[in-house]
């Protein structure tokens, strides 16, 4: 397997995603071609004397498109940018799959404009893995369309599933909808016709409407909703898991001589759960949709979460997840006829 990684994508490119690279050559069976400037890349590499007997290739490359930059007037002007090169590499068939940290905007609309969206997909979704008691649950869309009709909406339920099944191992995945209330005569006129729509679908486990309490519960395996609403919804978690842990070191810091001796001794557990709602363990979130395995990880991904996000355009590969998506929707669409 070959993958190509955009490594100058990201706050902390390109150290921590060529450091997140020589991780995990060491542990995955596969190629890494790094993409990016040259002399960058080789500054890192240098740090480790034997980088050249690991897997590592360097493609060069002159443009980087920058987060400010409109997405997809980039990827057309910008030819030689870092994540269109790594995106042409997966659409010649040189690479396997393309992962980047940088511009979410730009690392869709390269996907969208050079691998195409697969057949019976109007538009491409974002599948975040989201932390729950039962491991995890995946919420599409979470920021490729910020308007989506509901026929949207049915194809990222089916990809989301499709996903959940092949990759998290999740047999007959449980599809809820977002909104705000169980009742199906909840919601406005989006999702109370897209409620219908999942209701007559053979297809899928669809399980009803998600009130947003039912994300973090693992009620749901997979949870539906538009990139407006769930890019919303994710960067909120972020936040709250953020402060939550601050207010408790706070209150910590704060506290008698006994809260900080109990401290110490939940100190293990508090780190497992951090270790736990830690975006960079999960590495990244794939681009459902397209014709070919994108990757879009965290803008301030370190080597970490490289290291995993590799791991996961590898299981997505080998598990064939396109392959499935793919003959399922040709069903659905036969189904249809």
């Amino acid at each position: 397997m070959k993958l190509a990684l955009d490594a100058m994508g990201g706050d902390n490119a390109p150290a921590e995603i060529v450091k997140g690279a020589v991780d995990a050559v060491k542990k995955y069976s596969c190629e890494i071609v790094l993409v990016g400037n040259e002399n960058k890349i080789l500054e890192v590499l240098r740090e480790f004397p034997d980088w050249q007997n690991f897997p590592l290739t360097i493609k060069h490359t002159e443009e980087v498109i920058e987060m400010n930059e409109h997405p997809a007037d980039a990827v057309r002007n910008k030819k030689n940018s870092s994540i269109v090169v790594a995106t042409q590499m997966v659409k010649s068939g040189e690479c396997d799959a393309v992962i980047s940290a940088g511009s979410t905007g730009a690392a869709v609309a390269a996907a969208q404009l050079i691998l195409k969206r697969i057949k019976g997909i109007d538009r491409a979704a974002i599948a975040t893995p989201i932390p729950t008691p039962q491991g995890v649950s995946l919420l599409l869309d979470s920021g490729a369309n910020v308007d989506s009709k509901p026929k949207h909406l049915i194809q990222s339920g089916i990809m989301g599933a499709l996903y959940c099944e092949h990759v998290l191992g999740k047999k007959n995945p449980k599809v809820g909808l977002l909104n705000i209330g169980e009742e199906e005569t909840k919601g406005n006129e989006q999702v109370k016709e897209t409620f219908q729509l999942f209701k007559n679908m053979t297809t899928i486990n669809f399980y009803g409407n998600a009130e947003g309490r039912d994300i973090p519960t693992g009620k749901f395996d997979v949870i539906v909703c538009d990139g407006f609403v769930g890019n919303i919804v994710l960067k909120l978690a972020e936040g709250l898991a953020t402060t939550i842990f601050k207010l408790i070191k706070e209150a910590i810091d704060a506290g008698s001589v006994g809260a900080k001796l109990g401290a110490v001794l939940l100190m293990p557990t508090l780190k497992e759960l951090a270790k736990k709602l830690d975006a960079s363990e999960y590495g990244g979130a794939p681009l459902l949709g397209v014709d070919g395995c994108c990757i879009i990880s965290h803008g301030s991904s370190d080597a970490r979460a490289i290291f995993n996000a590799i791991g996961l355009a590898n299981n997505y590969v080998n598990n064939n997840v396109l392959e499935h998506i793919k003959t399922a929707l040709e069903e659905e669409l036969m189904a249809k006829d």
